[in-house]
């Protein structure tokens, strides 16, 4: 049994530590309810915060990476629309040609297609020049595997090889001007020069038809990478929810439950006098 001290209130002083326990207790579950993050600092685990900045981390990078290849798959876009337009450009020469090359027309028939085939053909010069994104060129050659610099696309949340797309390496897309199809001097003005260029359009119209595919699939490798990019940064971001994210439920029978401690413990705080004052009450007596 323990005996009666005038000097030291043991109950007093338990009932004290462990009303400001309660109290704080309580501060943690209203921030945690406020602000629905359950990691406020290092004090609510040190290693599980630092889980939880990296995967956040993770998914910021992530983010930004889909938000790059979304720009990258618009870059491909105007770069496949310019080449569909050449297409149809390289078709209609073709058009012209075959019918400049046809032994029944006379010479001034075969001049007036000549005026009309020179005229869409510099149309492709114009088009290749007038073709950029954002400053970047993209028919004069500047996406080549042979470019001195690449577009590359970050990807991912580092810049190893499987985070990063370079455009020129799968695209390869080389210069589509009429120099490098081999349509520079190209004429309609007699029979023999227009079977000329006959076999010339053929050529330039393969390029461009291979140029297209290469383009095509590069633009899917894009919209798939984004894609997946988009599965991770959702899973990635459920696993920082439920790493920091506040259970109401449980937060708020925390809560409750601390809230119940301190109006004990403050109730407690006039029972932890009682032995002090049994023993003034003792002094009291002797006294007498």
């Amino acid at each position: 049994m323990g005996g009666i001290s005038l000097t030291t209130n043991m109950s007093s002083l338990n009932t004290q530590r462990l009303l400001a326990k309660a109290n704080e207790e309580v501060g943690k579950s209203f921030n945690r309810i406020a602000s629905g993050d359950k990691i406020a600092g290092p004090e609510d685990g040190n290693v599980i915060l630092i889980q939880s900045e990296n995967l956040s981390a993770d998914v910021a990078a992530m983010k930004q990476g889909a938000r790059n290849l979304k720009k990258g798959e618009s870059l491909l876009k105007m770069a496949e629309g310019a080449l569909n337009e050449l297409s149809a450009i390289l078709l209609r020469s073709r058009g012209l040609a075959s019918q400049a090359a046809n032994g029944t027309l006379g010479e001034t028939e075969r001049r007036a297609i000549n005026i009309e085939y020179q005229t869409v053909k510099n149309e492709i010069d114009r088009i290749v020049g007038a073709t950029e994104y954002n400053g970047t060129y993209l028919l004069n050659g500047t996406l080549s595997k042979g470019a001195e610099k690449h577009i590359v696309l970050q990807a991912g949340r580092d810049s190893s090889a499987p985070n990063q797309i370079n455009l020129n390496e799968l695209s390869n897309l080389t210069d589509v001007s009429t120099t490098n199809l081999g349509l520079k001097d190209s004429e309609l003005t007699s029979q023999a020069s227009a079977f000329l260029a006959l076999n010339d359009l053929t050529k330039a119209i393969d390029t461009v038809l291979g140029i297209r595919a290469r383009v095509g699939t590069t633009q899917l490798k894009t919209i798939h990478a984004k894609d997946a990019i988009d599965t991770q940064i959702e899973e990635l971001t459920a696993a920082v929810s439920t790493i920091r994210d506040t259970d109401l439920a449980e937060e708020l029978t925390n809560f409750t439950k601390q809230q119940l401690l301190v109006q004990s413990g403050s109730a407690m705080m006039g029972q932890g006098n009682i032995s002090q004052q049994a023993a003034i009450s003792l002094l009291e007596e002797v006294i007498v």
